[in-house]
């Protein structure tokens, strides 16, 4: 199979019956063999009732709805563990990606040998204060944290090579930060693509101006992940020792004073530098037990999945456990 289309979806009813018809149209002009993947993320609207009927039409069209609103992440995750193609495409389902640039990026990873290829939405139709601004911001920090020189980490629309969507765990609300996690896993072959950004023709955007403050959260996290996830003595156990020495440099300083030069002058614990040792050394020591303590989860790791499936279209269902 050429291609699996993966679409998350929530409340996007209005539009899936055009998005559809427009991939396939692609599809066929092209001659492509495919799949499309819908994974409903808990809609309350008739988006599910839309996916039945689709892939009760064409038998290329897949489904999956979650019990609950789990987030882009988990769907995202459900949805390459599902995929076949030999070239996955992510994009959202609002119309504002453009199925025509589909064969483009199909072209580039599997003629030009990409690992991963990430639109690039160069002039957008949005709030220029609300999204564009703080778009540009966080796409900056993110490209200064994380190495990867890509201009518009949170578009949607991206292709992959299979091996990579097979090999990185997209969980949390990771899915801004796919590139990164491709690279960390030894992907390293990463372009991009100046794409058309459509305005929304229905409904609403989903997400609110709290992304870009989960974003540099998660900013921090993926940063933290990519250098020192599997080692977490070397930063923890690092700062304890330096904190650690810097308690003990004082504590020393104060019997010194107090044994051989100022044996009559004032108490110890009257003395503020005493409270600063005890409080260094004590935080030295917590943090050397953090780093030890995630050496050894790093060491017990077991791979949980966040979500729950309850039905499927075209597409078989396996039960899966929920970790909060």
């Amino acid at each position: 199979m050429n291609l699996s289309i993966i679409i998350p979806l929530l409340n996007e009813g209005e539009s899936l019956h055009e998005l559809h018809d427009w991939i396939v149209n692609v599809m066929k002009s092209e001659g492509y063999s495919y799949e499309i993947i819908f994974i409903d993320d808990g809609s309350t609207d008739n988006s599910w009732q839309l996916i039945q009927q689709l892939s009760g039409a064409n038998p290329q069209v897949r489904g999956m709805r979650f019990l609950r609103n789990y987030g882009k992440s988990q769907a995202l995750h459900a949805g390459f563990k599902a995929a076949q193609g030999d070239v996955v495409i992510t994009m959202d389902a609002d119309l504002q990606d453009n199925p025509e640039e589909i064969p483009e990026l199909y072209q580039l990873i599997q003629k030009d040998g990409y690992d991963l290829v990430s639109g690039w939405k160069k002039k957008r139709y949005d709030s220029v204060l609300s999204k564009n601004m703080p778009s540009k911001l966080f796409n900056w920090a993110a490209r200064r944290t994380s190495g990867v020189n890509l201009h518009d980490f949170n578009c949607g629309l991206k292709a992959f090579n299979k091996t990579v969507i097979k090999n990185i765990e997209v969980s949390g609300e990771m899915h801004r930060y796919i590139p990164v996690l491709a690279k960390n896993a030894g992907f390293f072959n990463i372009g991009e693509k100046v794409v058309t950004h459509q305005a929304r023709k229905y409904g609403k955007t989903k997400f609110g101006m709290e992304r870009f403050t989960n974003g540099l959260l998660d900013l921090i996290t993926i940063w933290f992940i990519s250098k020192f996830a599997r080692r977490p003595m070397h930063l923890f156990g690092a700062l304890g020792v330096v904190m650690f020495i810097i308690g003990f440099g004082f504590a020393s300083y104060l019997g010194i004073d107090k044994l051989f030069i100022n044996r009559f002058g004032r108490l110890i614990t009257d003395r503020p530098q005493f409270y600063i040792a005890l409080t260094a050394m004590l935080l030295g020591t917590q943090l050397f037990l953090a780093g030890f303590l995630g050496e050894i989860l790093v060491r017990n790791r077991r791979n949980e999945t966040s979500y729950t499936v309850s039905e499927g279209a075209n597409l078989e269902v396996t039960e899966h456990s929920f970790s909060p």
